[in-house]
Parts: C-alpha cells; structure tokens; sequence
C-alpha cells in the first residue's frame, strides 16, 4: 500500500483510506472477522436446532435446561474469544499493510500468539470505563429513591457512554502495536485522543448506520417470517437459524471497517502528535515504539 503515505489525515481522508484498506484487501479483512465467529455461528445454530429436539428425548429440568444453559456459557465464551482474535488479527493486519508490508490470514492470527491476555485487559477496561458512570449514576438514583437522578443515569448511558468510547478508540492498537499493558493502553488512548472526539464519533456513527443497513436486509427480514410461524415449529427453527446466518454475514461484513478505521485514526494521531512518519522514515523496519516517556500520564 505504497499510496498509503503517513501524514495529517483529514476526516475524510481517514475514511476514505478505511474503505480503500478494506476494498484493496476484502479477502483478508472479512477472513480475520468470519474464522473466529464461524465457532459461534455453529453453536447459535445447534442452539436453535439440537436442543430442542434434544428436550423431547430427556427430562426437561435434566436435560434441556442443563444443556441450555451449559451451551449459553459456551457461547458466550466462544463470543468473547471471536471479537478478540477479530479484533486483533484486524489492527495487525491494518498495521502491517499500512506501513507498506504483507500479511495474510494465518499471519495476522499468529501476532497474536502471547497477547490474548493483554488484549482481554485492554477491551475489559475499556469496557468497564464506558459503562461506570452511567451504573453509579443509576444505581446511586434507585438506592436514594430518586428517579431523577436514576433517569439522569440512563441519560448518562447515551452521552458520556459515547464520549467514552470515542476518547478509547486506539487503545486497542496503541496495547497491542506498541506492545503496552492494559490500563497503560487505556491511558496512552486518552492521551493520544486528547481534543479529538468529533473524527472517532463520526466514525461510530458511520459503523452503526452500516451495520443497521447490513442488519436490515440480511437479518431482520426473516423477524417477520418468525412472526408468522409461531404455529410450525419446524418453520421456526429454520426461520431462526436464516436470521442467524444473516446476522453472521452482516457483522463480518461491516464490523472490519471500525476496526480498520481505529488502526487508520490511531497512525493519523501519531503522525500529527507524535512525529511518527518522522521515526518511521528513519526506522522502517523497526518496532512502533511509543511517543515520549510520560506521554500517557493523565485523563483530560
């Protein structure tokens, strides 16, 4: 991707390198999001399917509900596995291709080798960081019986939620590219976004109108023929499993391009903060090292 030049990126121009990234290298950006959820894809499937003729065969409270909810953690499990390896296999990817290197499927999985954990830590943090002070803003409402207050925490859910969010866009690139811990990559995050919220919540945006328009004609359809064979059992476990198929297809299809435009926005902020095309011209082949010691030291 010798196109690809590092400087100052306009709004546009990092999506347009989004889209170009991903359009250049559809095969590999859809195979590092379809392998890990093709596991989940086939458990969500003999959820619909097995179990219930499973439960015609045993004790409902032995044996229907006990697979249920054994093949719930199973999936969820599976789940939270899939979005890892996707998400990283995807920033090494965007990565390596963005500096002008080759990379495959097999490759982008490989870096990963050793950074699972960390990788864990980083989304949990990030998670939590998100969602704290909508549930403390709530919970404090429910348990001093004002519902003011617990209607300003789901208020706080949208708003700061978002805000959030945006200012933790590259802290899945920063841990992993620079080889950083999990709160260090949450605070390196804050940092490297400090006065930027507008370029990652439109890119938020973009991502879930994509997703909404992908959900739309290639899972939900099938809702309505769902409505329509509550009577056919048969029908409705067919029905159910296209929806599922669909939802797979969507999410493989549009969940790259947020990912892909994080790795973008997050070469975008160390270019213009940092210098980097400066350390990369002297250093191409080297590590991508992180800006100057104490860069990352406090949330602004």
């Amino acid at each position: 991707m010798v196109d690809l030049d590092l400087r100052p990126l306009s709004l546009g121009e990092i999506l347009d390198r989004t889209f170009s990234l991903y359009r250049r290298n559809f095969l590999l950006f859809v195979g590092i999001a379809a392998l890990p959820h093709l596991l989940v894809l086939v458990l969500t499937l003999a959820q619909t399917v097995v179990l219930p003729a499973f439960g015609r065969q045993t004790s409902p409270l032995n044996g229907q509900l006990f697979a249920g909810g054994a093949l719930v953690i199973v999936i969820w499990v599976a789940r939270i596995l899939a979005y890892m390896f996707s998400q990283g296999g995807t920033v090494y990817g965007v990565s390596e291709l963005y500096l002008g290197r080759q990379i495959g499927i097999a490759q982008s999985f490989g870096r990963l080798r050793g950074e699972l954990g960390n990788l864990f830590g980083i989304l949990f943090f990030n998670s939590i960081l998100v969602f704290a002070a909508a549930v403390i803003c709530f919970a404090a409402g429910i348990l001093g019986g004002m519902p003011g207050l617990a209607l300003l925490g789901l208020v706080l859910l949208v708003f700061p939620g978002f805000y959030f969010a945006c200012r933790l866009m590259v802290c899945v690139p920063a841990g992993l590219l620079e080889n950083i811990g999990p709160w260090t990559s949450v605070e390196r995050s804050f940092s490297l976004t400090k006065g930027t919220v507008l370029r990652p919540l439109v890119i938020y945006v973009l991502y879930l109108v994509l997703l909404y328009a992908a959900s739309s004609l290639l899972s939900w359809p099938f809702l309505f023929a769902i409505a329509n064979a509550q009577k056919d059992p048969g029908m409705l476990r067919v029905w159910l499993s296209l929806t599922q198929v669909g939802a797979f297809i969507a999410e493989t299809l549009v969940s790259p391009v947020l990912t892909i435009a994080a790795a973008v926005y997050y070469y975008d902020l160390r270019v213009r903060k940092e210098a980097f095309d400066l350390q990369f011209m002297m250093n191409p082949m080297g590590p991508i090292a992180p800006g100057a010691p104490g860069v990352a030291k406090t949330f602004s």
